[in-house]
């Protein structure tokens, strides 16, 4: 036992005649390992863009709901009265009457 961790420390494995599928392995698992490094940065890259993205539709939608609760106040009634009152137009006393068109035979 002690000989063989002996001779993997030293590198035996790597000079030995049989050493060609060591390295076909060792070449293997190397390739494998970037590929997972880089799969792993290409993931963290989407998570960061990702969270981004939900940051700006937040602030989108706070700015959405700031814009309809100002059209909300600029439509009612009473500050369209105010605006007008300015030029001097003002609501009706008279209610608008509805006008009914018969059709002709």
């Amino acid at each position: 036992m002690k000989k063989n961790i002996n001779s993997i420390l030293r590198g035996k494995f790597l000079i030995s005649e049989d050493s060609f599928k060591n390295w076909r392995l060792i070449l293997f698992l190397s390739f494998l390992a970037i590929i997972m490094i880089a799969s792993s940065h290409s993931a963290d890259r989407k998570v960061h863009e990702i969270a981004k993205l939900n940051e700006e539709v937040k602030e989108l939608r706070s700015a959405f709901v700031d814009g309809r609760s100002k059209l909300m106040k600029l439509k009612m009634e009473s500050s369209v009265v105010k605006k007008l009152a300015n030029r001097g137009l003002y609501p009706s006393e008279i209610p608008p009457k509805k006008i009914k068109v018969k059709p002709q035979n």
